[in-house]
């Protein structure tokens, strides 16, 4: 009988993993074909997709809040730090690049086909799609057998057939309809690139174990900037499948899984005492820190156009949503070279935004002054950025200085602006992390909050809060679609609505 049970567990995970695929493959799917002949990013329609699928799952009574009876969601969704190693790396080149004034090389192992496979997806984005799961699931499963991750997971035994499944999967999975010039060297690059991400993760785990005892440090923390490095230091490294795979349908699939348990936890999010609060500044707050930071970009800088509102917003917020669309290529080719710059650079202000917090954590509250100094900081350099831009006029490098500076600049304002706001309005910490993370769909918080650096509770919430903002997408991906079928000029009076509106609404949020 014993030996019955442990066969039907087995064969209960193996189905677990191809329901999880066929779940999020499909909803990222649907969701590019929704969208397909628009200007607007799919991964407004994940968004919504997710929510619905994790609350009808609950309310079908498939599943309890948490998804734990879907043990491979969970998993997915806890990948983020995976999805963005690729960006952190390709940006890492195009820091050095710009450093160096070096040339670009153009050659390229790869032309994609363009045989349209489903609507709105070509043969080589359905590929890549379906490696980046495998990847993903591959590459956490090997990292937690091999740093021994064991806490009564009902995953805990299977980690290493997941991996082998995942990156066996993501190896053999090619486009044979892309034109590869030279088929072996893309698999051994792929392969490369996927030890390598492995390796950045371990080392990332270990570190971050290593000084827990002085400062709670988060892996993303370690993890990008290992991946930042590398990046400089290869930055002529051309693309194998693996960072392809990440870059176009990376962070789609994390934010899938990731919205399916945040919207299993709907009803229980809203029973919890001050979470209407959390909430609702969420919602406004990422309606002021977004609009508030494109309305200073149009009427300061004199930046009104998609190659730089797109990336320099997902610099400046570390905005999961924009990021994703940015790197899959959804506004264009500009905003997806620049966005890997932008996202890297405020990494330099994640120094300050973790050992902040991780004191704040051991303290019991944030260390006010501190966070005041660095919100200060922040405000000079969102104004330097702003009299860069507006003196660019249309030169490359120098919108790229001045993106860079702003992403930095509105990052510090906007992390520890939002930090310091809440602290005066009595909110405990960890309620302003999940808050101010969901504000700015900032992706490095969201990390560190499901990593258990702010305690249990605020690590099983934040999928759920997380989404809540992505509510206001429609109004993101709206605009930014307008955008683009107005000859890349954003409308201004809009953005300087939505703003105001943030801004009423967040301090509406905090009186009542």
């Amino acid at each position: 009988m014993e030996q019955l049970t442990s066969h039907l567990e087995n064969a209960h995970i193996l189905n677990q993993f191809w329901l999880t695929f066929l779940m999020v493959v499909s909803m990222v799917l649907v969701s590019r074909t929704l969208v397909a002949g628009t200007r607007y990013s799919p991964i407004l329609i994940i968004v919504v997709f997710g929510l619905i699928m994790g609350m009808i799952l609950v309310r079908t009574g498939m599943a309890s809040p948490g998804l734990r009876e879907f043990p491979i969601i969970d998993l997915g969704s806890k990948v983020t730090i995976t999805a963005l190693a690729a960006s952190f790396f390709v940006g890492g080149q195009e820091i050095r690049k710009i450093i160096g004034r070096k040339i670009i090389n153009k050659e390229d192992l790869v032309t994609q086909s363009t045989e349209e496979i489903f609507l709105g997806t070509k043969f080589t984005q359905f590929m890549f799609l379906i490696r980046a799961f495998f990847i993903l699931i591959g590459i956490e499963s090997i990292k937690r057998a091999l740093t021994g991750h064991n806490t009564g997971d009902p995953l805990d035994r299977f980690y290493p057939i997941l991996g082998y499944i995942g990156l066996v999967a993501s190896i053999i999975l090619i486009d044979y309809r892309a034109k590869i010039t030279n088929k072996s060297l893309y698999i051994r690059k792929g392969i490369v690139e996927t030890a390598v991400i492995l390796a950045v993760l371990l080392v990332a785990w270990f570190l971050a174990q290593w000084i827990r005892p002085v400062i709670a440090l988060p892996e993303i923390f370690f993890a990008m900037i290992l991946s930042v490095v590398l990046g400089m230091i290869f930055s002529d490294w051309r693309f194998g499948p693996t960072i392809r795979s990440l870059l176009f349908a990376g962070i789609p699939v994390v934010l899938a899984a990731n919205f399916m348990v945040g919207g299993s936890r709907i009803a229980d999010a809203f029973m919890l005492e001050g979470m209407t609060s959390v909430l609702s500044f969420g919602f406004f707050g990422q309606l002021l820190w977004m609009f508030g930071g494109l309305a200073l970009l149009i009427w300061f800088g004199r930046a009104n156009s998609i190659r730089n509102l797109a990336p320099g917003m997902a610099g400046a917020l570390s905005h999961s949503g924009l990021t994703g669309a940015c790197t899959a290529g959804d506004f264009g080719i500009e905003p997806a070279a620049r966005a890997p710059i932008m996202i890297n650079i405020p990494f330099i202000g994640h120094i300050f935004v973790f050992s902040i917090l991780a004191a704040s954590v051991d303290a019991g509250g944030l260390i006010l002054h501190w966070a005041l100094m660095v919100a200060v900081a922040g405000i000079v350099f969102t104004a330097w950025s702003l009299r860069t831009l507006k003196s660019a006029n249309g030169n490359d490098a120098k919108e790229i200085r001045g993106l860079m500076l702003f992403s930095l600049g509105w990052q510090l304002t906007a992390v520890f602006g939002g930090f310091i706001i809440l602290t005066f309005s009595g909110m405990p910490l960890s309620d302003a992390v999940m808050a101010n993370s969901s504000a700015i769909s900032h992706f490095g918080l969201f990390a560190a909050i499901q990593g258990g650096m702010f305690g249990d509770q605020a690590a099983g919430m934040i999928a759920f809060v997380f989404a809540m903002p992505f509510l206001v997408h429609p109004f993101v991906f709206w605009i930014f679609g307008k955008t683009m079928e107005n000859n890349d000029r954003m409308p201004s009076a809009i953005v300087y609505f939505l703003a105001a509106l943030g801004l009423a609404g967040v301090l509406w949020a905090l009186v009542f």
